[in-house]
């Protein structure tokens, strides 16, 4: 006999799962949740993927140069000491492809613009040292595309690249400097403007209008920012700004870089994928390579390894240089500055660099970068005293303990802008 109280009805359903209290509603949508963040998750991976996958294969990577070079390793120099990478920057003038407005392909392509860039060690510091196209170096002998070889030739410093590619290009600064080139970038005409388009333009002041019809170039006097083909006449332009000479073209170039670069580390673009991405998709889409740098994973090493330099750290400079004896519209080394500019990238030393003379300043072809160009003095400052050194790199003779005067470069950093 049961003898437990009688439970009423009520309280009977009150026990029992109401058919409206949400537990099976509850399942259904954490379970949509949980397969929608999913689905989200998966969708941002692919996305990742195919941008990353359409960044890497933009890359050309260059192996035939490699090929080339290890046939020379034994008159090559030794190995840059560790964590220093010497990377040769080859601004190509190849009129194929996107590039035909810019003059008729005949099957070659010449190096507008070369610059031999050295990243210290530690990578506290950089510099970039620009090369003339009309400088007249040793060639050696090299092998052309079509399998023939040059010969042995003392000509202007472009003719390596227009006869036989990047490979004589190397070869032939590394037999100039002997500094061990690392990697090797070839960036064309597209690129460049793809690039200064994907930051929004860089900032130039010019003292006066130019109308330039060989660059394309037609501007108005005072500031204003230049975009894709406005920056590329600008940097391109000679007869139509200054006083005309590969001089003060050369100075435009780096200035324009330093700026360009100072636009991408303060305006965070290394560390904001939304604005890196579009740089990156413009850099890697006209750009050729070695094959260490012939990836986005390689590229990004680099990148990384150098976005915290800070940017007074970061020096333009071209090689120390002057009218050559035999023909004043070709150039030569001033010696014994470029030998000292050479030794020291060589062994990882500071660069002392000052302020070059602005195209308002500088009415001479030519100068001679030790001279201060207002007292046309040589400048024997030392290291410490410039914008590129410290009191504990100036050499010192034993016996007197006096420091040894060291030439300061004429060049630019990427912390002054060329609205100054």
């Amino acid at each position: 006999m049961d003898n437990r109280p009688e439970i009423p009805e009520e309280l009977q359903r009150c026990n029992e799962p109401a058919a409206g209290d949400g537990r099976p509603a509850r399942r259904r949508w954490l379970r949509w949740t949980a397969m929608g963040t999913g689905a989200a998750v998966l969708g941002v991976g692919v996305v990742g993927w195919l941008a990353y996958d359409k960044l890497d294969g933009n890359i050309t990577a260059d192996s035939d140069t490699a090929a080339k070079l290890r046939a020379y390793e034994a008159e090559r120099p030794p190995a840059s000491a560790k964590n220093v990478q010497n990377i040769l920057l080859i601004g190509s003038d190849d009129r194929g492809g996107g590039n035909g407005e810019y003059g008729t392909d005949d099957g070659t392509q010449r190096s507008d613009t070369t610059i031999l860039l050295h990243l210290a060690a530690d990578r506290k510091s950089a510099t970039a040292v620009s090369i003339p196209r009309d400088l007249m170096v040793q060639v050696p002998e090299c092998t052309k595309p079509d399998g023939t070889r040059t010969a042995p030739l003392l000509t202007q410093f472009n003719y390596a690249f227009e006869a036989a590619g990047p490979a004589c290009t190397i070869r032939t600064v590394e037999r100039m400097t002997d500094i061990r080139i690392d990697h090797h970038m070839i960036l064309d005409f597209t690129g460049f403007k793809h690039m200064v388009d994907a930051v929004d333009g860089v900032e130039v002041c010019l003292p006066q209008a130019v109308a330039d019809q060989d660059s394309h170039l037609n501007l108005a006097a005072g500031r204003q920012v230049l975009r894709g083909e406005q920056a590329l006449g600008y940097v391109r332009a000679r007869k139509s700004l200054g006083n005309g000479s590969d001089t003060q073209r050369m100075a435009r170039q780096q200035e324009f870089l330093a700026a360009l670069v100072k636009k991408v580390q303060g305006n965070g673009v290394l560390l904001n994928p939304a604005r890196l991405y579009p740089l990156l998709d413009a850099a890697t889409s006209s750009l050729t390579t070695d094959e260490g740098l012939a990836s986005l994973r390689g590229l990004f090493n680099l990148v990384r390894s150098v976005r915290d330099i800070p940017t007074k750290k970061i020096h333009f400079l071209t090689v120390p240089r002057q009218a050559y004896a035999y023909n004043v519209n070709r150039d030569e080394l001033v010696q014994p500055d470029a030998g000292q500019l050479f030794a020291r990238l060589r062994a990882d030393r500071p660069i002392p660099v000052r302020p070059a003379p602005t195209e308002q300043t500088d009415t001479t072809q030519y100068d001679d970068p030790a001279k201060d160009p207002q007292t046309g003095q040589t400048d024997a400052r030392g290291a410490g005293r410039s914008n590129g050194g410290d009191e504990s790199d100036k050499p010192v003779h034993p016996e007197s303990a006096t420091p040894t005067p060291v030439t300061t470069f004429r060049g630019t950093s990427a912390d002054r802008g060329i609205c100054r």
